[in-house]
């Protein structure tokens, strides 16, 4: 099975203030540690097994995401610039959708994430 490879999102990057680096330096790491994380994780199992662990990750993603967007209007109300909780909020969204660009895992991950929603006892017609 071929690995996961996540990149740095450069409109992610370009959206930072011309500052120390320190956030970009931080996305970097971050992306590497869920790479290397994820990889080891799905190395030697079946795209199933492998989605159900790239599943967990997204879910994971899309928690924080969200929080990231929740401080947004707070940082503005507290006369704070948000432009560093964009930015995370921005990467860890765009690592989903590269994680989807994964054309051996794709399918395995969709059937995955609908297993869950069923699982959950949500059906189609409860959204």
């Amino acid at each position: 099975m071929p690995e996961i490879e996540l990149g740095v999102p450069k409109g992610v990057i370009e959206s930072l203030p011309e500052e120390e680096g320190t956030a970009e330096r931080d996305m970097r790491r971050a992306i590497t540690g869920i790479q290397s994380r994820l990889n080891e994780e799905v190395d030697g199992t079946d795209p199933g097994e492998a989605a159900s662990v790239v599943a967990d990750a997204v879910e994971q993603m899309e928690a924080q995401a969200s929080t990231y967007h929740e401080f947004v209007p707070e940082l503005r109300a507290w006369g704070q610039s948000p432009i560093y909780a964009i930015a995370w909020r921005n990467l860890y969204l765009e690592l989903i959708g590269q994680l989807y660009d994964h054309e051996w895992l794709t399918a395995e991950l969709d059937r995955e994430r609908n297993f869950r929603l069923v699982d959950d006892g949500i059906r189609l017609s409860d959204l």
